[in-house]
């Protein structure tokens, strides 16, 4: 029974994975994407989320296993090409995350202590400093990777949960909250595009279905575990989103846009409350990194195991899978090269594949998984409509963002290709 995950626990799971780095790092974005439907932008961005995680209840309950969507999508098409490319998009993907993290990282860490005198070095310094030490963490020991994260989930929620209770008391005569009016809003294709963007705020429901096979009375649990946490981020997100832009002007957001959350702490509670939410932040996304890590490595390992990757990646190195360390070393090069927009976007288009894929499955196994048709099919619509609008929306205000994300799709599609014919030829 020491290895059962208990409602709370698989709730926990949930929570954790969505409200890691991703709303420290992607709300200022989310502003000066949607500005006054900010709110609306991480509701659209919700509905996605939780229509997917419908699939991903049913597919949860039939296929209980470690290897999570992996599982899932070898059950939909086999070990073929294409499910081993979205698998290894689903590895790069949290690449792409653990950079956001970091990058989040990076940005609230210099407000504490600067370093060199500029914030662009001091924000590469410490995005770079915080991989390698969750990797070290991560080689030394899985359990301090698990207490960690216990620990960091309930003190991340105390605080922002203080946030938005204090940010509420402050919002009355405060003449920014005009700024949340219909007038302040944009274009619904930008709203939706917004949305879309900071979609990656989301996509850490799809963690429960690792742990599916471990929850305790799975038929009643499992599905409380997703709608459970998915709702309550989607409303916990739209009060923090509320506050914010009923807080701070859109210019004190825009110059403050990679650590607005600790800015909008600061007319509540002065000097003291951005500290807090500072280190919040920190806190956050450290562990948000650590225990990321710890996924992507797993995943790597599974796909190799499936046979959709070489086989050298299930060995181990310095007692961990050899994946842990290529998965920090490529997330040190995409922090350091990448702008904040660009990999969120990256990170975005990849969940919006990878969620319609998980979709097209739970549609096409839809009698074997005792599921209602017309749910899998309307999640798949949305996330397939949102990727197209994401994409050319983005790609007029963010080219090297679309160009990296589609160059990741297509480079995992390439590798599995080589890799699944090179196999051929030697068998």
């Amino acid at each position: 029974m020491s290895d059962k995950i208990s409602l709370k626990s698989a709730i926990s799971i949930g929570i954790g994975g969505m409200v890691g780095g991703g709303i420290f790092a992607v709300l200022g974005l989310a502003v000066s994407l949607s500005k006054g439907a900010t709110p609306v932008a991480f509701l659209f961005a919700g509905i996605v989320a939780f229509i997917t995680s419908y699939s991903y209840v049913k597919l949860t309950l039939k296929f209980p296993d470690n290897g999570g969507t992996v599982k899932f999508i070898n059950e939909g098409f086999g070990k073929t090409i294409f499910s081993g490319s979205i698998n290894n998009l689903l590895w790069i993907s949290y690449i792409i995350m653990l950079s956001l993290y970091a990058s989040a990282f990076g940005s609230y860490a210099p407000n504490l202590l600067e370093l060199s005198g500029s914030v662009k070095i001091d924000t590469h310094i410490y995005s770079s400093a915080i991989i390698i030490i969750a990797t070290i963490i991560n080689y030394y020991s899985v359990k301090v990777v698990s207490t960690i994260e216990s620990y960091s989930v309930a003190i991340k929620l105390i605080i922002l949960i203080a946030f938005i209770g204090i940010g509420i008391y402050g919002l009355f005569g405060n003449p920014n909250l005009s700024q949340l009016s219909a007038t302040n809003w944009e274009s619904p294709i930008q709203i939706l595009t917004a949305g879309m963007v900071i979609l990656v705020a989301y996509e850490g429901f799809e963690l429960i279905a690792n742990a599916g096979s471990n929850i305790i009375n799975p038929k009643i649990n499992i599905p409380k575990a997703y709608y459970y946490s998915v709702g309550f981020v989607i409303l916990l997100y739209i009060i923090i989103s509320i506050v914010t832009v009923g807080s701070l002007s859109f210019d004190t957001i825009k110059s403050a846009e990679e650590y607005v959350l600790a800015k909008a702490a600061k007319p509540m509670l002065g000097k003291l409350g951005f500290t807090v939410m500072t280190v919040a932040a920190l806190i956050s996304t450290f562990s948000a990194i650590n225990a990321s890590l710890y996924g992507g490595s797993r995943v790597s390992y599974q796909i190799a195991k499936d046979d959709e990757l070489p086989h050298e990646l299930t060995g181990k190195f310095w007692n961990q899978p050899i994946g842990l360390i290529i998965t920090a070393i490529a997330t040190l090069i995409l922090v350091n090269f990448l702008k904040l927009e660009s990999i969120s976007t990256a990170g975005s288009v990849g969940f919006l594949i990878i969620f319609a894929v998980v979709n097209y499955v739970g549609f096409k196994l839809s009698k074997q998984i005792n599921a209602k048709r017309w749910i899998p099919t309307i999640g798949l619509i949305l996330c397939t409509i949102s990727l197209i609008v994401l994409i050319i929306k983005q790609f007029e205000s963010n080219r090297i963002g679309v160009i990296v994300a589609l160059s990741i799709v297509a480079l995992c599609f390439i590798i599995e290709y080589f890799y699944k014919n090179t196999e051929k030829k030697t068998k």
